[in-house]
């Protein structure tokens, strides 16, 4: 079953479309309709990449780290954005703890809103 805030690994493509690498998925909202359809962001190590307003970064001292089954620190990428079908996930390897997926929806409402 899939719930919000779960990490999933998932192949997100790359911007140019091409087919990319197994990665976490972070899984922010069902969409709603009759198609199991998810909005999910891609999960990344270079958090070097991180745009502050828009991203966090997941780091290994938080408290609950350890249940979201990340290996190391890790950006949750909110700048890369895509919906897809619940069947294209490939396994649940945790879940963010909902304080953080709070904070990543807050941030994303505010940057949308400009």
């Amino acid at each position: 079953m899939i719930s919000e805030g779960d990490i999933f690994l998932f192949r997100f493509p790359q911007t140019d479309l091409a087919v990319g690498k197994l990665r976490p998925a972070l899984i922010i909202r069902r969409i709603g309709n009759a198609f199991d359809d998810w909005l999910i962001c891609m999960i990344s190590t270079q958090t070097r990449h991180q745009i502050p307003d828009l991203e966090i970064v997941i780091d290994p001292s938080l408290k609950d780290f350890a249940i979201t089954g990340l290996k190391k620190q890790s950006l949750i990428r909110t700048s890369r954005l895509t919906v897809i079908q619940g069947r294209t996930l490939e396994g649940k390897i945790g879940s963010l703890p909902k304080n953080q997926l709070v904070l990543i929806r807050e941030k994303l409402a505010n940057w949308i809103r400009g």
